[in-house]
């Protein structure tokens, strides 16, 4: 067997020396008891290869605890009778003991332990040797990404290849997660989203319950082979979190202080006041346009009430373009005696109001910086860890707290973590894990979307006010005739809320030795969580009066637990023989309670605020409740053979079971099998650039079970509308009836995945270049759905199991350690991954297909335009028509031919057998779902990341990472400029900064304003590529040197800092960020600046 060598080298001992160098105590001094006859030893500690010398090293005497840890140049000092014995260890390493005897000087040089330094990966309920996994698994280590701040997981995650992590500029974080594509058409309830594993347990709550600070390692299993062990949620791969624990010698304290402002860096802008101006100017003369009958060109004011009208429309100081006098455009109008051109040009653009006289005297106000603010985001965590020969502790304490880019969009979070075991005897060790959060989870901030009724201030005209004359806040900003104007700070001094989750999250864990290496564990892992949301309206607000009072107070408790009791063999034999079996029986149950009152009318007074809901009138308020209920149990068995760490086997076998699923079918079996081939090992291997090398090989199955509605297999009782009848006296009486909308499915089974995975790992120069290339095919069958029925049925749907999606995929990742002297350090990082989406099956309904004369020429799957599923197309393709440009002004006849004008969007009649043939021969283009053309899709099938890590003089460190979506499409109608059908503009709000088509702009991508497609195809949008490039984070990071720092008993001190989502490059895309998007609050994307300190005593 060829010998590791990754942590041979001088890099890898100046990881150790900067790791465990704060994990140990220097140990009491001479104890009393000590005589007269003790001498001082001196001595250093080396690496026996290197000559390195070794700082922290444990040097204690045999049987006491006289004991000291050596300095930085390796130097110990203590005092020892002369018959004692020297115990000397340090991590990584064997231990040695060393009689004193007469020596007052000894040197000791220690050999690295070939079996602790082999890599550990965590694969479920276990651990394994990186070197004998069979499996695709990716390791990643926090604390190699410690300058950047990372405030949730998925910052930490983001930029692994084959792991999609969403984007949220949200001051909470985050971001969805999908491993390897969509693996069905179904969304609700998470259901394609990674099984996350919390310390071996999985793990019910949100990621943001973790606190990064205390992840020591995430291992993410992306193939059946590995995931299967946990079957029952595996499907869309598992991502497996560990947090830290204590490390032997003295108590290690850390502290580390953040601190960071959060930016706006991207998001669609609005036009300023001129600009706002203009596009109303121009709004209304679109409207104009026609052809002068007498010059027979395409021009403004042709048609409408102002042909002829020239400049009606347009600001008086440019009315000599028309060859028109001051004069004869007031006269267009009938004005008030004395009314200036400026106020007759802005009520001629339907400006009245405040916004008007705003207009006439001058005022503005930029409702769009208001919106936005800098955030100041705080972050600061306290850990104490430690470890002896018998117990093992790590407790922490975080506290976060966020403000976002938004005004009023604020997070907070205090996190605490406590995890200890011991060892009780020799054959039982005992350990606990418990989290706490309490962490504030709502907010109240104005609107962000695209529409003007969803509180979105950043629409208010600029001549709206945000005060008046007195220096209060304006009610109305744009009037008292203007419904649509809405104030955050004004509204926001009549609202309150408090919403958040207090969760414990806890482990608890024994295990066993038993004879014959067996051990025996029982995990047992408790959750609860309690939600509370309260939220007030005052009745002092002037359009909350008739309300008498809002109040809606809701909360939830939710309990899950989930134990499992797990045998273990672990055997070498023969020396080349390694046999692993585990054995792992599985529960768990989950209950949730949640209630909701909707108080109204709060009498006699509502100034009790949401404290107060049982004097709501009963006539106007209500109140609701909901309680699901869920039990799962499984059995696992998973066997791993080993021969001379060259050939290798891993097989397994898992029986789900879920209450959720119809009563025929609730267990299913997940079955796997992954080989392994060290082919560096074998004695014909020569190829010395080459030294390391395996080929992998997995196929398994995989079960989802993440369903939004717990009860799809039963029977939905609703109530529907109402029936009466007489009663004695001759009165109707209504009442409301009950009907099954969902028909039952005693059959509804198990969603399954099944994958196949081939896989490369390989090194060169002495794993100076590591890396591997992965292959895959993941295939979807029996997806959990609901099917619409006919409605003669009586019923709406049934939950049911139908259609087939494959992911076919590549994968590469290269590390290369680029150039490595005393002074200096770089080491690159590299991923890609490329998948294929493609829905293989839907309902297995079929149509005929008929050729040109009508012929019957075969049968075809069905598809479901509803959806936009299609047989052979991604989940998300975009199907739609085909715009290929604007209608110019010499097109003026063609565009008619469509029932279009030049400025409208050309869009490509691709089927043309169906168009109109007029009496006359001519051709009216007829537009309809045969039109329609496949044009990409909206998921990114390319992702690629890359990082660069350096070091300086050792104690510098610097690091940038970029990470890049590619290949996906978006359909956007903004293009159109219909702005909510032009009520926008009628209610006088602004609307986002955008080129348009005028005639003085005739471009040939924008359409005019308020434009249309053809008749059938009105909102054709136009086609964007979302390919982008994100210069995700740039850090640097300096040690202080440790002599400076000894004095102040400071183990270590380091200072680093961090700009994220530093920059983004986009191919063709202009409305905000390209991967929050512009449905997603305006493609908001924020910027965050962060520095900090770090102490370690």
């Amino acid at each position: 067997m060829r010998k590791s060598t990754h942590l041979k080298s001088k890099e890898k001992r100046m990881i150790d020396i900067s790791r465990f160098l704060l994990l140990f105590f220097t140990l009491m001094f001479l104890s009393l008891g000590i005589t007269a006859q003790n001498k001082a030893v001196q001595g250093t500690i080396t690496d026996a290869e290197t000559g390195e010398a070794l700082i922290g090293v444990s040097v204690v005497v045999k049987g006491t605890t006289v004991g000291t840890v050596t300095d930085i140049d390796g130097k110990f000092t203590l005092q020892a009778a002369p018959t004692s014995t020297l115990v000397i260890s340090y991590i990584g390493y064997n231990k040695q003991e060393i009689a004193v005897g007469n020596q007052s000087f000894i040197a000791v040089k220690l050999t690295e332990d070939s079996k602790l330094l082999d890599e550990v990966v965590v694969v479920g309920y276990g651990t394994m040797r990186k070197k004998d996994l069979t499996g695709s698994i990716i390791q990643i280590r926090p604390d190699k990404l410690a300058n950047e701040n990372p405030k949730t997981v998925q910052d930490i995650l983001r930029g692994t290849p084959g792991l999609s992590v969403g984007y949220s500029a949200d001051a909470k974080g985050g971001g969805s997660m999908q491993i390897r594509g969509q693996r069905s058409v179904s969304t609700g309830g998470g259901h394609n989203d990674p099984l996350i594993i919390l310390d071996g347990m999985m793990f019910y709550g949100e990621l943001s319950e973790i606190n990064p600070d205390d992840i020591g390692q995430i291992d993410i299993l992306k193939d059946a082979s590995a995931a299967s062990v946990y079957g029952a949620r595996a499907a869309s791969g598992v991502i497996i979190i560990t947090t830290k624990k204590g490390q032997l010698g003295k108590p290690v304290v850390n502290v580390s202080a953040n601190f960071g402002v959060t930016t706006k860096s991207d998001y669609r802008k609005v036009f300023s006041p001129d600009e706002y101006m203009q596009y109303r100017e121009d709004w209304y003369k679109t409207g104009t346009y026609g052809v002068n009958t007498e010059t027979g060109k395409y021009e403004a004011y042709q048609s409408g009430t102002t042909k002829g009208k020239y400049g009606y429309y347009d600001n008086p100081n440019n009315l000599s373009k028309y060859g028109v006098s001051p004069e004869t455009w007031r006269g267009y109008t009938t004005n008030t005696a004395g009314e200036s051109d400026a106020s007759i040009y802005a009520r001629r653009l339907n400006l009245s109001d405040i916004v008007l006289q705003n207009y006439l005297d001058g005022n503005s106000f930029d409702w769009y910086d208001h919106t936005f603010r800098t955030g100041i985001n705080q972050d600061y965590n306290a850990s104490v860890s430690g470890a002896s020969d018998r117990m093992n502790y790590y407790m922490s304490l975080g506290y976060l707290k966020n403000e976002g880019a938004v005004v009023g969009n604020e997070y907070q979070s205090v996190r605490a973590n406590l995890k200890l075991s011991g060892t009780v005897t020799k054959w039982l060790e005992i350990s606990a894990n418990v989290n706490f959060q309490d962490r504030s989870d709502g907010d109240i901030q104005p609107g962000l979307g695209h529409n003007y009724w969803d509180a979105n201030q950043v629409r208010l005209s600029p001549y709206a006010s945000y005060r008046d004359s007195d220096g209060n806040l304006v009610y109305r900003p744009m009037g008292a005739s203007q419904n649509y104007g809405w104030s955050y700070d004004y509204n926001r001094q009549y609202m309150e809320l408090e919403k958040g989750y207090q969760v414990l999250n806890s482990i608890f864990t024994a295990k066993v030795k038993l004879p014959f290496n067996i051990t025996y564990s029982f995990n047992g892992a408790p959750r609860y969580q309690y939600f509370y949301d309260r939220y007030f309206e005052s009745s002092k607000h002037p359009d909350w009066v008739s309300t008498g009072g809002l109040v809606n107070r809701e909360q939830a408790k939710r309990f899950d637990w989930s134990i499992n009791n797990t045998i273990n063999w672990d055997y070498t034999f023969a020396q080349k023989h390694k046999v692993n079996l585990t054995l792992v029986q599985e529960a768990e149950e989950q209950r949730f309670w949640k209630d909701r009152i909707e108080a109204r009318n709060i009498l006699p007074s509502d100034v009790l605020g949401f404290h107060n809901t049982k004097d709501g009138d009963k006539t106007k308020s209500s109140y609701s409740s909901e309680d699901t209920h869920y039990t799962a149990d499984a059995l696992l068995a998973r066997l791993f053979y080993s021969y001379d760490d060259k050939y290798m086997i891993t097989t397994s076998v898992r029986r789900d079971g879920y209450s959720a699923f119809g009563q025929n079918y609730p267990h299913a079996t997940f079955p796997s099998v992954a080989l392994a081939w060290t082919f560096v090992n074998e004695d014909f291997f020569k190829w010395e650039p080459m030294s390391s090398g395996k080929l992998r090989a997995s196929w398994g199955k995989n079960g989802n079970r993440q369903l939004e509605n717990p009860y799809i297999s039963i029977a939905n009782l609703v109530t529907d509308k109402k029936q009466g009848y007489l009663d004695g006296s001759g009165n109707l009486v209504n009442m409301n009836y009950l009907r099954i909308d969902r028909m039952a499915n005693p059959n509804l089974q198990w969603e399954k995945t099944e994958a196949w995975n081939f896989g490369l790992d390989y090194g060169f120069l002495n794993d100076r270049i590591t890396g591997n290339l992965e292959y895959y095919t993941i295939t979807t069958h029996d997806m959990i759905m609901t099917q619409r029925l006919p409605g003669f049925t009586g019923f709406s749907g049934i939950g049911t199991n139908l259609g087939e999606v494959q992911n076919k995929g590549v994968e590469f990742a290269i590390n290369t350690l680029n150039m490595k002297n005393d002074n200096f350090e770089w080491r690159t990082t590299l991923g890609f991954s490329y998948n294929k989406n493609q829905i293989k099956h839907l309902y297995y309904q079929y149509e005929d297909v008929l050729d040109a004369s009508g012929k019957v020429v075969g049968t075809k799957e069905m598809d479901d335009k509803t959806n936009g599923w299609f047989i052979g197309q991604a989940i998300g393709t975009i199907w739609d028509y085909k715009v290929t440009g604007i209608w110019q002004v010499d097109e003026v006849e063609e565009a008619a031919r469509y029932g279009q004008k030049p400025g409208d969007p050309k869009v490509e009649n691709f089927y043309t057998a169906d168009d109109k043939i007029n009496s006359d021969g001519s051709v009216t283009p007829v537009y309809n779902d045969n039109d329609k053309q496949f044009l990409g899709k909206t998921s990114p099938p390319i992702h690629w990341s890359i990082r660069n890590d350096f070091t300086l003089w050792k104690n510098l460190s610097l690091s940038f990472s970029i990470y890049s979506y590619m290949g996906h499409k978006s359909l956007e109608t903004y293009y159109l400029n219909q702005d909510n059908a032009g009520s926008l503009i009628t209610n006088g709000l602004n609307t986002y900064s955008k080129e348009y088509w005028t005639l003085d702009n005739p471009t040939n991508e924008y359409g005019r304003l308020n434009a249309q497609g053809p008749t059938g195809a009105v909102t054709a949008g136009r086609l964007h590529d979302r390919s982008f490039i994100r210069l995700e984070n740039i850090s640097v990071g300096y040690t202080l040197p440790a002599t400076w720092l000894q004095k102040f008993d400071v183990q270590n001190m380091k200072i680093f800092g961090s700009v994220r989502n530093v920059a983004v490059w986009k191919k063709d895309w202009e409305y905000g960020d390209p991967e929050t998007g512009a449905n997603n609050n305006g493609g908001l994307a924020s910027r965050i600046y962060s520095i900090g300190l770090n102490l370690t005593f």
